[in-house]
């Protein structure tokens, strides 16, 4: 039995990647044009006006932000939107008739945003790179918050498309979520520009330790220690995945 979850897991994982490759150009390359013309606008118009740190200009600081913050929003942007879709078009009765457990749905829905949120990074990264190269000082890091933070939003993902009976709701959870969390996190900006309230602030923003801790695995240089990020993006993992998990376990709004 354990051999035909693991197999049903592999092809609801298989199925949730396929979903979003086969339009590719909609959920992977429409991201990378998105943070590119970021880039082109803001480093274009900021690069001799506004200093981060002294031995990065500000074109090359804002790549790793732009390619963190691509990387949470299409995590997130995957699993959400499959499930809603999945509730609403009825086809989610066929895996609930399937063994799978909560652990397997966790996985393949987790995963496969993982997949996509990475794939759409890499690109980002490619593209904007080759603007203003942000240099490897510590690629540990570098590969730590991408896991955790696509995990992370993957998992939040998950809870929207599970809580949201219909796409406005989805819709609302990330304009008014979502977005002003990721922009409000430091990703045109160091926080340390900020006035003493905002820095505040800022910090209470769990998206900013998983852009801050990211971008230190570039330039070895961060508006907070990187392990202190990592501490709280993992706490932070560990409570969303849990959440997560125990609300598939419940079957929250699949189930009748």
């Amino acid at each position: 039995m354990s051999a035909i979850r693991l197999e049903g897991a592999r092809t609801l994982f298989y199925k949730e990647v396929l979903r979003f490759w086969k339009v590719a150009f909609q959920t992977v390359a429409a991201p990378v044009l998105t943070a590119m013309l970021y880039l082109l606008i803001f480093g274009h118009v900021l690069e001799d006006h506004v200093k981060v740190y002294d031995s990065v200009g500000y074109t090359a600081f804002l790549i790793p932000g732009l390619v963190m913050m691509s990387v949470l929003q299409n995590s997130f942007a995957n699993s959400s939107s499959s499930l809603i879709q999945s509730k609403i078009t009825g086809n989610l009765v066929f895996l609930l008739v399937t063994p799978l457990s909560h652990w397997a749905w966790f996985v393949a829905y987790v995963g496969a945003s993982m997949v996509r949120g990475l794939t759409v990074g890499l690109g980002v990264l490619l593209v904007t790179a080759w603007f203003a190269p942000p240099g490897l000082a510590q690629p540990g890091w570098i590969i730590v918050f991408l896991l955790l933070g696509s995990g992370i939003m993957g998992s939040l993902g998950l809870i929207a498309g599970l809580w949201a009976e219909k796409f406005d709701q989805l819709a609302a959870f990330q304009n008014f979520f979502i977005m002003p969390m990721t922009f409000l996190s430091g990703v045109f900006y160091s926080v340390h520009s900020l006035p003493a309230f905002w820095q505040a602030v800022s910090h209470l923003n769990p998206f900013f330790y998983m852009i801050d801790g990211f971008r230190s695995g570039f330039f070895g240089v961060s508006d907070v220690s990187p392990w202190l990020s990592l501490g709280i993006v993992s706490v932070a993992f560990v409570v969303v995945a849990g959440v997560a998990l125990e609300l598939l376990r419940r079957g929250y709004k699949i189930r009748g």
